[in-house]
């Protein structure tokens, strides 16, 4: 295993553990050359979370070790409590996981819509957020919230 896959590993089962984090407390993995990612940061700082970045070449290996399919993939994996966000999720989105605490691995807005959230550019629709099971999905996602 390489150094990096192993520092990811070891990185996502320090924020899994029991009491790891609080509420407002998150950890988002992105890669060192992409800047979408730390204004993400920004924004979820000016929504008052504490967030702390993590630069890594190991995304893909995280979000396997994070059950994130293929297919909610984005820029960049955060962990909150005991939930994995994926991409530029509205905070909105974040608190209702935060608040009602589902029994799911956690959320994804894939790839990165404009307008989204540390994103530049307009917003052509809504954002569908998706639900990240606890079972590796056999269909179609499930809708969490839309904005």
């Amino acid at each position: 295993m390489r150094l990096p896959i192993r520092a990811a590993l070891f990185a996502l089962a320090f924020v899994f553990a029991p009491g790891a984090a609080t509420a407002d407390d998150a950890v988002l993995y992105k890669n060192p050359d992409c800047g979408c990612c730390g204004d993400y940061a920004k924004y979820l700082e000016g929504e008052g979370f504490r967030v702390r970045v993590k630069e890594t070449t190991a995304l893909d290996a995280l979000r396997r070790m994070s059950g994130v399919p293929d297919k909610l993939a984005s820029c960049h994996t955060m962990t909150i409590v005991n939930y994995v966000v994926e991409g530029h999720v509205p905070v909105a989105a974040v608190r209702k996981l935060l608040a009602e605490k589902p029994d799911i691995r956690g959320i994804a807005l894939p790839g990165m819509p404009q307008g989204s959230p540390g994103m530049i550019g307009q917003k052509e629709g809504p954002f569908v957020v998706y639900k990240i099971g606890r079972r590796a999905a056999s269909g179609q996602a499930k809708v969490f919230a839309t904005e």
